[in-house]
């Protein structure tokens, strides 16, 4: 079923995570979008029958009937445009009735990413880009234990940079934490794994430790969590290079050429880097999300928040290596017994 969901190529099929930041700017004024809320059992291929434009999903097990309708209002005030009272005419929430969930096989650790798949990512780049990040990293793994499962991600999380923007979905931590929780305890209850291994790229710090905070009041006795990016800061970090730009398109580009928009990239990498915006910028006006729309706006920024030509100073096995390395150890641990570095408290956290 992951198979079928994740993004194999840019700008098609049904799933919003797989278009650009561009490309959904371009859609007609009336485009609709569904958001449904559905059962863990429930089929992407029957999700895809409620429309042509279909957001990730909610999974009603891991929600209370007030959050899913916190969820829920929070969701249709961000996207597809933040605070636009016209979102109510485009998003059409969906409710599929509760579905009795199959029996499944347990596995000795089930596996998945916590990430923000409805957050812009340049006019080059998915929406979806950091759960694609997440699950290369997820799949090889599971290529190489036994008894590693993927579960479904989640797809919706805690972000301040995507909002000016627009097509980007900020759910905040108050709500991040219970739904990571109840998901945790929905999966628990119905796969009855030994652990839990959570990971994610998009690298927020109130965002991870939502995630953490939500592992921790959750039913799961043995589990770990790790930011995937934790390994690259100088390949990121210490060159500005934050979001949307060289590390992420060459993490992209490693898992499919046809996950990029080939009427950007390559060849309109100078054009890219024109309408980037430096990491320093991005923190200058993070305080304030009207004077951050405003910036963008006026500059007509296009999502970037990086550096684009760091994309030639990188080697996309060495990146990719470093985020495996980290992984597989987490994960040799957890088949051990061990407590693995990312669940130690403290720094080793982020």
């Amino acid at each position: 079923m992951l198979e079928d969901y994740l993004p194999k190529r840019v700008n098609t099929g049904r799933w919003v995570p797989a278009y650009t930041l561009d490309a959904l700017r371009e859609l007609p004024e009336e485009t609709e979008f569904v958001l449904p809320v559905c059962s863990l059992g429930t089929s992407y291929s029957d999700l895809e029958k409620l429309g042509t434009f279909i957001l990730p999903p909610l999974f009603r097990e891991a929600l209370t009937t007030e959050l899913k309708d916190r969820l829920v209002s929070r969701i249709v005030e961000c996207f597809p445009n933040y605070a636009s009272a016209e979102n109510r005419k485009r998003v059409k929430v969906v409710e599929l009735p509760e579905e009795a969930l199959p029996e499944a096989e347990s596995p000795r650790i089930l596996a998945f990413s916590v990430d923000t798949a409805v957050e812009e990512h340049g006019p080059h780049l998915p929406l979806g880009t950091d759960t694609i990040q997440s699950y290369s990293v997820l799949d090889q793994l599971a290529s190489e234990f036994t008894g590693f499962h993927l579960a479904r991600p989640l797809e919706y999380g805690q972000l301040t940079w995507g909002l000016p923007f627009g097509y980007s979905v900020d759910i905040t931590t108050d709500l991040l934490t219970p739904y990571v929780t109840g998901y945790c305890n929905a999966v628990i209850d119905w796969l009855k794994p030994e652990a839990l291994y959570v990971v994610d790229v998009h690298g927020s710090i109130t965002h991870r430790q939502a995630i953490v905070d939500g592992l921790r009041e959750s039913n799961a006795r043995h589990w770990a969590f790790r930011w995937l990016h934790d390994p690259l800061p100088e390949f990121a970090s210490e060159r500005g290079d934050q979001h949307a730009g060289g590390v992420e398109t060459i993490l992209v580009e490693r898992v499919s050429k046809d996950l990029l928009d080939s009427s950007w990239w390559p060849d309109r990498i100078d054009d890219l880097a024109a309408r980037q915006m430096s990491f320093e910028k991005a923190v200058e006006l993070t305080p304030n999300l009207d004077g951050f729309c405003e910036f963008v706006k006026e500059h007509h920024s296009n999502g970037i928040i990086g550096d684009i030509h760091n994309y030639h100073r990188l080697d996309k096995q060495v990146l990719f290596g470093r985020m495996l390395e980290v992984a597989r150890s987490d994960v040799q641990k957890l088949f051990e017994g061990e407590e693995s570095d990312s669940q130690s408290a403290g720094q080793n956290l982020w």
